[in-house]
């Protein structure tokens, strides 16, 4: 038996039906006639080859199995609907339909989660791609296009396509194990630490190859992940920098002590905002900036931009 093609409006009169409880319940809520319900839903039956309400001994009608069988695929249909009519007015009034979002690994993880989960809420036709990376590689993304939002460290290289704007600074210091040679020192003489294995971040973006930010040691090891890093570090395998929000349990519970190297006892990890000159900022785009800024404001463990003067 040959199924017809049911309209998008009989199924919206179907599921005003079952939502409302009742044809003249449903006629109301859609601002129709009763007739033009009923005749809609027996329009549908016919066409499907089934009955989807049992009208039999009840005034208020009742799904059959079929009908229940049907309901879960007209929602999702619908709903369907309903979120590309939403993404295409929202890109006819300027929201972007998808934004590419790099963050610095040293960026407070937890401070990005709280952005994203009401950035899923406010901006939810906007398809997100987030990604996390180290160094050069946030700048990298936004010049070739993989991401319209960077939250970038220091500046290692200038990059004439780029627009930055300072959104404030987390603390690095510098720790390791407590058994390491290092964390056994009362007092560290100067240029002690270039004896000691750093354990530090590499760059994987071409744009800063071969470019380093705070390495001390002759002797390093270079890992592409933060987490790596920290692993490494409390196994007493070298020393390195670590963002203090990181590693806070760490030290109160001894696990990692803080090392006054004379050269840096701890320094300022600048954040910036990076995009390119010639992409449209958006509605969206201008949000996530806004609120990880805002957020990064209000952490204990992070300042905003020093002020000039």
């Amino acid at each position: 038996m040959d199924v017809g093609q049911p309209t998008l409006d009989q199924l919206r009169l179907f599921l005003a039906v079952v939502n409302e409880g009742s044809f003249n319940a449903a006629a109301r809520k859609l601002g129709r006639a009763i007739s033009v319900v009923s005749y809609g839903i027996v329009t549908l039956e016919t066409q499907l080859g089934v009955t989807l309400f049992d009208r039999e001994g009840s005034k208020k009608p009742v799904l059959t199995p079929a009908g229940k069988a049907m309901l879960a695929q007209a929602r999702a249909v619908t709903d369907d609907v309903d979120a590309l009519i939403a993404g295409v007015r929202n890109f006819n009034q300027g929201l972007e339909a998808e934004l590419g979002l790099a963050i610095d690994v040293m960026f407070p993880t937890h401070l990005v989660a709280e952005v994203l989960r009401e950035f899923q809420m406010l901006f939810p036709t906007v398809q997100l791609r987030l990604y996390v990376e180290a160094l050069g590689a946030i700048a990298a993304m936004v010049v070739d296009g993989r991401a319209e939002l960077g939250i970038a460290g220091p500046e290692l290289v200038a990059i004439p396509d780029l627009e930055r704007e300072a959104i404030g600074e987390v603390e690095l210091i510098p720790v390791a194990a407590p058994g390491h040679p290092l964390a056994r020192m009362d007092v560290i003489a100067p240029g002690e630490a270039r004896k000691h294995r750093q354990l530090v971040l590499t760059d994987r973006s071409q744009l800063t190859q071969g470019r380093d930010f705070s390495v001390f040691a002759a002797s390093t090891w270079r890992l592409g992940d933060l987490g790596a890093r920290h692993a490494l570090l409390r196994e007493g395998i070298g020393w390195g920098n670590m963002p203090r929000h990181l590693i806070e349990t760490d030290l109160a519970t001894g696990r990692l002590k803080r090392l006054a190297l004379p050269e840096a006892p701890g320094m300022a990890y600048r954040f910036h905002a990076v995009w390119r000159r010639d992409c449209p900022i958006g509605p969206a785009r201008t949000w996530v900036l806004d609120a990880l800024r805002e957020r990064l404001t209000r952490c204990p463990d992070a300042t905003t931009p020093r002020q000039p003067g």
